[in-house]
Order: structure tokens, then C-alpha cells, then sequence
């Protein structure tokens, strides 16, 4: 069972008592390709493949673009014995008609060409269970028991199969639920997913050849599509397993077990309540999801545990009623969104917590789509800039260049209202999802488009710092990524920055201007926040590839993994010239690279026995270390919904690990005498050194952070000190220091690896700091619900467009 922290079941501040309960064409042919291509971010796209009960109800029938449709009346399904299925018709199926059959043995067959196909049907309170078949081999048993009639259901699918011809089978078992009346199961429709040619270039190539050379390394560097890990034998292993359900736009580890995945409202096969689902827990043991039932649009929105351990997830976008159907549902307008999600009450297999929102009490103060949120010393949330509605660029219009706290704060007279940021209005275009980490001062550091300051919460004081160097920018759509490098009491808890890739592009040029076969940059700058460093400016190093779109993940050796990202282009889908299907970015980077900030300059960068992964991650992709020492990557979708054109919707789960993980008896093992870690205080930790070099021992207290486009909200490494208590032949007990204050680590969830050389422990799960609510002010929030609206109807609703996201 997952430990909890007695206060937590009662607390006294009000938005954390609300009850868990509130959480919760006709078609011109039966066969067709689905056309949706999709026009400028504000435009609409092609909705001729939507009937009318799609328009109104958010249903899992879809076709994604590149993927093709068979209605239940195609001549190539095949239902014997014949006279065992009967025709239904109703105004709300696919092309308003299904085969139904109650027959034991009845069967449905489909020949198919391609990677993957769905099953479309009802459930109700007299479906029974099928069988499904792939190729003859038993895949499935599906129960299509439902209280209520649930129409246009993903009741089964299956994606990445070998490209070529397959078979599926739907079988009729005769078996039921207890609770079922009647063992009906019925064929509404196919969705098949063709797949896409191997090894297609894109026609401006030549374009990419010419930009390229702008780029291209010196002879000690790898240069574009190398693999320098061939060239010595593989160090770390790259495996497949797992599919999000969800698409993972937004990732956090909640616990030893699971990882919570937020996406976007799309038509993910993943199901709740019978409409797609756009949150889950992802057991990361048993690599299977559970759907979390979100109501708001949690688009583009940002993340932070807090002190007491709960996560909040803030912001995102408007309903978007042409392509979604929200009236379904309910949806409510997620742009002042707050969603709430207790980790403490979930059980060790991931049941009992949901997502918890109450716009009427539970909200921000002003509307937010792409916000960057940090938890500072008091462990509060200080929430970061944005726009104010979906979109794509960020100008002048749209632009919320202020600051917020959650819980509101009464700071500076703004009595839990926004607090202004000449910084943020200055930093327009390419200025969204700053990247923000707390330092161990208190202050907050900040960077956006080419700029970057240190903001003090307590003063309201901006400070400016060097402009980032050579024309990069490093914020949306211009990503790069970067980290805070490990704090350790050697160098006095020394705060260094590091941020990596981005794009020189101008952010005055619109996007018919700008071409997806345009260079990324290979820049990255490092700073140290002392005054000698701030004087000393950003240092730049090159990285083996140009990067756009990375993920910067910090291992508890203190080295920085690079992967994921794009070579070329810029972020976003369905802006600019040249989209490869809608990305407005092309040529993935493949091969993940190492940064050890310890080496020399010059040395610092290798990809050397690092595997290259076959899949595209590109927009909306995510990295995170795990518990367990992996490195979990996942998502990439530059599509307006889920696609199965080129660079589509990736559900896939890819884990990367170092070869050595694979040995129990080299590997070392720790365990901690505590959950809660009060400053200032002394704890115990038993380790077991597996033969590893007692003079290379550190304990890593790592945040794993709250990753969402290249950001990762909070990432943080702090060295703890300790002493060798007793030693008893292969095991040693540590008397460990607390961080001293909660500037250098806020308080909240930790994760405690051992780390002794080059190798890793799995992580205990420890709350630093009192487990205390975060501070709480009656008045300011009152005064925020008083100064603020939020819309919870469709008045306020969106259209389509690079997330959104129009309006």
C-alpha cells in the first residue's frame, strides 16, 4: 500500500477538503481515407468524415488522418454462418446501421493490408464476450457489458503490427458478465491503419542539404544522421514495452509504481465513461494504464507537487466544440484550470485517486496555455507567464505576462490577484513555457526566448542577466531544454544552468515565412548564477546534433541525458511551409547523447555504446528518469488529434537503461529508515555496495519533475552529506544530513538514490520538509474567486488549430 501522511486525510485548507467524488454523414463511402488536413493554426480543418451524432457526441469512433474506415456493411467483412447476424439500425451508429449477432460461434472476418485495425461496436446491458484474433492466434476476450448503451465504442485494437496482410477474427463465446442479460456482440465498424512507406524523403531535401551545411560540425563532432555508438560496443540498452493509452504530453512520477500520463482532449483509445480519455496512471511495472476521468482541457498545461505531496496541474485551453463533441461531456473551459491529484490515496496498484476539479472554488487567477509552474521554499506554487488562449506564437494579444501563486498569495498588494512581469512582456515572440527553476537562494531563475533574468518572489524584484548567446532562442515554439546542474555542499550549493538546442529563427517572421526544413541549433550555454559567473557570462559548447524539441534529463550520476527533438524546423504543428504530414518540424534526432558537466570543456558530449531508437519523438514528446533508475520515453503527436499520417500519434513506451542494470549483484542497493524528512535533521540509511568503492558513494535526493514540452518543471539534484555510521561486512549504515533549509530543496516529494561510481541504486520515496499543507491566505483567495471568471459553458469554446486551439 502506498504510505500516506496522516494530516493529509483532514486538512484545514479549504480547495484540498472538496470530496474525491467530485472528481470524477452518413459516409459518401463505406471505405474512405480520413481527409482531414488540417490549414494554418487558425483555420478549419476538412470535417466531411464527421456525421452529425459526431459533431455532438465525443465518441472513441474516429479515423485518424492516413487511416481508413470499413462500415459494417463492407462486402470484405465477412460474418458467418450468415443467418446468425442481423442488421440494426439507429440514427447514432457509424453509417447508421451494425451486425448483431446472440449466436455462440457467430463470427466476424476482416482481411486486411497494413499495421494495425480497431473495433467498433456497442456495449450495453445485453452484450456478452468475444474472442479476437489476429492471424488465427488468439489476441483478446472482450466483455462488452454496460449499465447503459454506450455507442460507437473502441471495444479492441491493435497497432505496429509487421507491415503487410493480416487477418482478424471477432468471435461470439456464448459467455457474459454476471450482470449481462444477453450475450450479444455487435460490428459496427473497422478502423484500419494502412501504415506508412518505409524510408520516404520529403521533396525538399535539397533545401535540408543547403541549411545543413550551416551546421555542420567539426571534424571531432558527430555530424547530422552519424551514430558515433556503433563505433564501441553498446553501453545501454533501448527496449520497447508498453503502450500510454493516452497520448503523454505531460508526465510526472507519482510514486514507486506509477507515472501519471495528461494529454490534450483527442480521441485517444484509451476509454472512460464511454468517451476517449486524456489522462491515465501508468503502472511502470506492468506497463498497462488506467484511464483518470479529466473534464477540463488540460492542453499545454503546466505541473508542481507540492509540500504536503499532491500535484497540481494548472492551465491548458478552451472547449474545442467542431472536432470534440464537448457538449457531451461537459467539458469545461481548461484555460483557469486546476486539477488536483492526490498520490497519497492511490493503492499500490493504482486504484482509489483521481483527478479532482471544482472550477467554482478550484482555479487560477487569469487564463493560462503554456504555463511554467515552480515550487518555491514555501512550497506554494509560483505559477509563470502563458497566453491567454490557445493559439500558436505568442504576441502582444494574447500575451499574460504576469505571475501567480497557488495557493493565491497576499504579496506586493496583488492580494491573490497577477502579479506583472515586465520581463515576460518584454520577452514576446517565442517566449512561452519559460524555463524556471527555484534556486537554493529563494529566488527563481527564468529564461524565455533569447533572455533571462532571476526573479525574487519575496521582493518582486527582476534582475536581468546576459542575453543567451548567437541568436538563440530557447522557448516555444523555438524549444530547447535545459536543467539546473546538481547542488552539492562542496561548492557551497553553487546554482549552474545549463540550456540546450533551440532555434535562431526570428520570431517576427510568420509562419508561411518559416520552412520545417529550416536548421535547428547545436548551441548549448552554461552559467553559474554567482556574481563572478554572471560577469563571466554564458559559456557555449556544441552538442554532436542540432536539437530542437530535447529533453534534458538529470541522472543521479550528475550526468545530463539528451534525447528526443528535431533537426530541423520549429515546434508546433500545422504552421508553417514544408510541414512533413502537419509537423512543422522534420528530421528527428534518433541518438541520445550524454553531457557530463564534470569534463573539461570539449569532452563533455558523447553518444558512444548509447543504442539509436527507430521511433520519431518530436512535438509533445516526454523524458523521464523512473524510480527504478530507467529512463522512460514517450509520446510525440504534431497533429491537431491522433494520426496515423507520417510523424503520427505515438503511444509506444521506450526504455533506456545502462547494460550494468541488468546485473543484481553488482548493482547497489539502499534503503532509507524514513518517509519524512524534516530539515535540518539526521536519518538513516542502510546500503549494500554490491563491491562498488566505498569512496565513491553520494546520495542523489532527486525531484523527477514535471516534463512537458521540453520542460521539466522543478528537475532537481541535491548531494547530501553523510557519515559512515557502522560497518558490518558488505552493508554500511550512513547518518545523513537533511537539506538545511527548504531554499535548497523546496519541500515536497524527493526520490533517494545511492550512487556509488558510475552506478545506481532504485530510489526510496521520501517527503522533505514537515509534510505541511503549503501556506494558506482565506483572503487572497477569496479575493482571486471574487477578481476572476471562469467559463464552465461552451461560450467560452475554441476551434481548430495548432493545439487548439483557435479562437
Amino acid at each position: 500500500m502506498a504510505r500516506m501522511i496522516p494530516l493529509l486525510s483532514y486538512i484545514s485548507f479549504v480547495i484540498l477538503l472538496i470530496p474525491l467524488t467530485l472528481a470524477k454523414k452518413r459516409f459518401s463511402q463505406r471505405r474512405q481515407l480520413s481527409r482531414g488536413v488540417l490549414e494554418a493554426w487558425n483555420g478549419q480543418g476538412d470535417h466531411d468524415f464527421m456525421d452529425e451524432y459526431a459533431k455532438s457526441h465525443f465518441t472513441p469512433y474516429y479515423i485518424p488522418e492516413g487511416s481508413l474506415s470499413l462500415d459494417d456493411l463492407d462486402p470484405v467483412i465477412v460474418y458467418t454462418p450468415i443467418r446468425a447476424w442481423s442488421k440494426g439500425r439507429h440514427p447514432s451508429l457509424v453509417g447508421h446501421t451494425m451486425h448483431i449477432s446472440s449466436a455462440t460461434g457467430a463470427r466476424a472476418d476482416v482481411n486486411f493490408h497494413g499495421i494495425g485495425i480497431e473495433w467498433f461496436g456497442s456495449m450495453s446491458a445485453k452484450h456478452g464476450i468475444a474472442e479476437v484474433y489476429i492471424n488465427d492466434t488468439l489476441n483478446a476476450k472482450v466483455d462488452a457489458y454496460s449499465l447503459t448503451w454506450l455507442k460507437r465504442q473502441r471495444l479492441w485494437g491493435v497497432d505496429h503490427l509487421p507491415f503487410g496482410s493480416h487477418r482478424i477474427a471477432i468471435v461470439n463465446t456464448g459467455d457474459k458478465n454476471p450482470g449481462s442479460g444477453g450475450i450479444f456482440i455487435d460490428i459496427d465498424a473497422f478502423v484500419v491503419n494502412p501504415g506508412q512507406p518505409q524510408g520516404s524523403i520529403h521533396p525538399n531535401r535539397a533545401l535540408w542539404n543547403d541549411i545543413s551545411q550551416l551546421i555542420e560540425p567539426q571534424k571531432d563532432r558527430q555530424s547530422p544522421y552519424s551514430d558515433s555508438s556503433t563505433l564501441v560496443p553498446p553501453q545501454w540498452s533501448l527496449t520497447q514495452s508498453g503502450e500510454t493509452g493516452v497520448h503523454a504530453m505531460q508526465i510526472a512520477v507519482v510514486s514507486a509504481t506509477h507515472a501519471i500520463i495528461i494529454d490534450k482532449v483527442e480521441h485517444n483509445p484509451l476509454t472512460i465513461n464511454g468517451h476517449p480519455a486524456w489522462g491515465a496512471l501508468y503502472d511502470l511495472r506492468t506497463n498497462e494504464a488506467r484511464a483518470l476521468d479529466i473534464h477540463s482541457n488540460s492542453f499545454c498545461a503546466g505541473g508542481t507537487f507540492l509540500s504536503n505531496g499532491s500535484l497540481i496541474n494548472v492551465g491548458g485551453n478552451p472547449v474545442v466544440v467542431d472536432r470534440t463533441g464537448a457538449a457531451d461531456f461537459g467539458d469545461l473551459n481548461g484555460l483557469q484550470g486546476v486539477r488536483l491529484f492526490h498520490p497519497q490515496l492511490c493503492d499500490e496498484g493504482g486504484a482509489g485517486c483521481g483527478i479532482i476539479e471544482v472550477p467554482h472554488r478550484l482555479r487560477l487567477a487569469s487564463p493560462r496555455w503554456y504555463n511554467t509552474v515552480v515550487r518555491i521554499d514555501d512550497g506554494s506554487a509560483l505559477i509563470i507567464g502563458g497566453s491567454t488562449r490557445g493559439g500558436w506564437m505568442n504576441n502582444a494579444t494574447t500575451n499574460n505576462p504576469t505571475l501567480e501563486f497557488f495557493p493565491p498569495k497576499n504579496v506586493h498588494g496583488f492580494n491573490g490577484v497577477p502579479v506583472p512581469s515586465p520581463f515576460l512582456a518584454e520577452t514576446l515572440n517565442s517566449n512561452l513555457f519559460p524555463i524556471a527553476f527555484s534556486l537554493p537562494d529563494s529566488r527563481v531563475f527564468v529564461a524565455a526566448n533569447r533572455d533571462a533574468m532571476i526573479y525574487d518572489w519575496k521582493l518582486n524584484v527582476e534582475r536581468r542577466l546576459p542575453q543567451l548567446p548567437n541568436g538563440v532562442r530557447v522557448t516555444y515554439p523555438m524549444t530547447g531544454t535545459a536543467t539546473l546542474l546538481p547542488l552539492t555542499s562542496t561548492d557551497n550549493y553553487a546554482a549552474v544552468i545549463l540550456i540546450c538546442g533551440g532555434s535562431a529563427i526570428e520570431d517576427s517572421r510568420p509562419g508561411y515565412d518559416i520552412d520545417s526544413q529550416e536548421a535547428a541549433s547545436d548551441q548549448c550555454v552554461r552559467m553559474e548564477l554567482s556574481e563572478s559567473g554572471i560577469q563571466r557570462g554564458w559559456a557555449v559548447e556544441q552538442m554532436p546534433q542540432a536539437r530542437l524539441m530535447p529533453d534534458a534529463v538529470l541522472l543521479p550520476t550528475g550526468d545530463v541525458l539528451i534525447v528526443n527533438g528535431a533537426q530541423s524546423g520549429i515546434a508546433g504543428y500545422g504552421n508553417v511551409k514544408n510541414q512533413i504530414g502537419n509537423s512543422n518540424a522534420d528530421h528527428p534526432t534518433l541518438t541520445p547523447v550524454l553531457y557530463r558537466p564534470s569534463n573539461p570543456i570539449g569532452s563533455r558530449f558523447s553518444s558512444d555504446g548509447l543504442p539509436t531508437s527507430n521511433i520519431p519523438r518530436l512535438y509533445h514528446s516526454v523524458a523521464s528518469l523512473v524510480p527504478d533508475g530507467r529512463v522512460m520515453i514517450a509520446g510525440s503527436n504534431p497533429n491537431l488529434d491522433r494520426s496515423s499520417a507520417r510523424y503520427a500519434t505515438e503511444y509506444r513506451v521506450e526504455w533506456l537503461k545502462p547494460l550494468w542494470m541488468d546485473d543484481e549483484t553488482t548493482r547497489p542497493v539502499s534503503t532509507v529508515n524514513t518517509f519524512l524528512i524534516p530539515f535540518e535533521t539526521n536519518f538513516t540509511m542502510t546500503i549494500d555496495l554490491k563491491g562498488g568503492n566505498p569512496d565513491l558513494i553520494k546520495l542523489a535526493l532527486m525531484d523527477l519533475g514535471f516534463v512537458t514540452h521540453s520542460v521539466h518543471m522543478n528537475s532537481r539534484l541535491v548531494y547530501l552529506d553523510f557519515a559512515v555510521e557502522q560497518t558490518n561486512d558488505s552493508t554500511l549504515t550512513l547518518r545523513v544530513k537533511a537539506p538545511p533549509h527548504s531554499s535548497l530543496y523546496p519541500p515536497g516529494p524527493g526520490w533517494l538514490y545511492l550512487v556509488v561510481g558510475d552506478k545506481w541504486s532504485n530510489a526510496s520515496h521520501v517527503l522533505v520538509g514537515d509534510g505541511s499543507n503549503p501556506p494558506e491566505d482565506p483572503g487572497a483567495l477569496e479575493n482571486m474567486l471574487a477578481n476572476s471568471n471562469q467559463s464552465i459553458s461552451l461560450d467560452d469554446k475554441a476551434t481548430t488549430g495548432e493545439g487548439a486551439e483557435a479562437v
